[in-house]
């Protein structure tokens, strides 16, 4: 956001498009496991984390002495909320 604010409101809007489209084709979420809203929501996520599964398997495998524990979780994960504590303090 410009910090003087925007010159009118087609500038706010266009400021805004763009964010949004920032945030759901390539800002990568943690609580998605690192894939953009747009991957989960096409279905191209699960092929995306088993890729980094595979990755991440194969590269512990090749040098084990650099990995302390086990390899990062890339499963693919259930339901998520926007601001999951309102959905908590409505049930």
């Amino acid at each position: 956001m410009p910090p003087n604010g925007f010159a009118d409101v087609h500038e706010a809007r266009d400021w805004v498009l763009g964010f949004v489209r920032w945030y759901n084709h390539e800002h990568r979420h943690s609580s998605l496991r690192y894939v953009t809203p747009q991957e989960r929501h096409e279905g191209r996520d699960q092929a995306i984390l088993a890729r980094r599964h595979a990755i991440y398997t194969a590269a512990k495998q090749a040098n084990p002495r650099r990995w302390s524990g086990r390899t990062r979780n890339w499963e693919p994960v259930g339901a998520v909320w926007l601001n999951p504590e309102k959905a908590l303090e409505a049930a």
